[in-house]
């Protein structure tokens, strides 16, 4: 199965009313596909510069490491040298926050990531996770 267009903009769609009623920052939501290719990018009014940039580094370590940021952050607190390095060799596309959320079918195969930024690193994993929730499909933050 993978993660149609779609599902990705009502993915979008639910992540930031999710923001938007808990009276978050303006937020940047990105949607990848299992390869990490974007299927679908979008920001909030206000949301301030490079957050795609940002938003894409959470979905696309998500993606490549087969976690969610929050591990990837645990890990980099107990391995820093590891996350530099993988960093290194996925081209610098790797933000070690909450915030990156793997996203998976029913039966636990990955069908992609959503990372979230702008808020609160806490806030924006809530925000995605609420996102996932609204389509039907399972969520993996760490």
């Amino acid at each position: 199965m993978s993660l149609p267009l779609t599902t990705a903009r009502a993915m979008i769609a639910a992540t930031l009313e999710h923001a938007a009623k808990a009276g978050f920052k303006p937020l940047t939501v990105v949607v990848l596909d299992a390869g990490g290719h974007v299927v679908a990018a979008e920001r909030s009014d206000g949301s301030s510069a490079k957050r795609f940039e940002i938003a894409h580094g959470k979905a696309h370590g998500a993606v490549a490491l087969g976690m969610g940021t929050r591990a990837l952050m645990a890990r980099a607190e107990q391995q820093g040298y590891f996350i530099a390095a993988v960093g290194s060799a996925i081209g610098g596309a790797l933000v070690p926050v909450p915030g990156g959320v793997l996203v998976k079918d029913e039966g636990g195969a990955v069908l992609g990531a959503v990372g979230v930024t702008g808020d609160l690193s806490d806030n924006d994993e809530a925000a995605a996770l609420a996102g996932i929730a609204a389509v039907g499909l399972v969520a993996q933050p760490d």
